[in-house]
């Protein structure tokens, strides 16, 4: 089944670009030009993965995907986010991470990788789902629900957050290396910025350890790991 894009981009010549090559790569695109029409899109033609302009004539795209992530359905909650902007300072990165995007591109830049990118999101937010729930201490992650919950409180998370958790958890114990991280949770298969690794245990530790003990824990010069916590 071919995978469904909305791209949302007010400059025309962007737009156009964008979404013929989109369609050259075997996507099925919808193109809109301002958040409104992003939010209206997502609500009637549930699409796989938005391809979101930081820079719009209504509202910004980081506004955009945390309305959309204040919705809930579709099932799994809202589509996975690339943001796609001029925006490169390391603040900008963050804010659409945190705003519940996956991945971010900044302009201008290499049509192939994008698609790359589009791709390696696809793969890990449909891709299978670990065989049952994963309970470590009071965290529990249910893939069947994709619900995840500590000492009973509901945790949203994004799709790529969820899928990142679930490594952590699959490994509990287990010290990652960005690198590692990068091939399990992103799959890229080419040279992926491994700063996006931070900047995802970061955000995911304000949600999952917003009590003690902590369970998300740094290992300096090697990684991250999940550990179990002491009884």
């Amino acid at each position: 089944m071919t995978e469904h894009l909305l791209v949302v981009e007010d400059d025309d010549t962007l737009r156009e670009l964008l979404s013929a090559s989109l369609r050259l790569a075997g996507f099925t695109v919808t193109p809109v030009t301002t958040g409104s029409e992003a939010l209206a899109a997502v609500r009637q033609e549930r699409p796989d993965l938005i391809v979101l302009d930081v820079m719009l004539p209504d509202f910004d795209g980081f506004e955009v995907a945390r309305r959309l992530a204040g919705e809930g359905p579709p099932p799994a909650g809202p589509p996975p986010v690339l943001f796609l902007t001029a925006l490169d300072a390391a603040k900008d990165r963050i804010s659409g991470l945190t705003a519940g995007g996956d991945d971010y591109v900044t302009k201008p830049f290499d049509l192939e990788e994008l698609i790359l990118r589009i791709r390696a999101i696809l793969r890990r937010t449909s891709g299978k789902q670990p065989g049952g729930r994963l309970v470590v201490g009071d965290l529990t992650l249910d893939p069947e629900s994709h619900q995840v919950t500590r000492g009973g409180r509901a945790i949203p998370l994004s799709p790529t957050e969820f899928n990142l958790l679930s490594v952590l958890m699959e490994h509990v114990g287990q010290v990652l290396s960005k690198e590692q991280l990068l091939d399990l949770v992103w799959h890229y298969d080419f040279g992926g910025d491994d700063s996006i690794v931070a900047s995802y245990v970061s955000y995911l530790r304000r949600k999952i350890d917003s009590a003690e003990p902590k369970l998300i824990h740094t290992v300096r010069g090697i990684g991250y790991v999940l550990r179990r916590p002491p009884r």
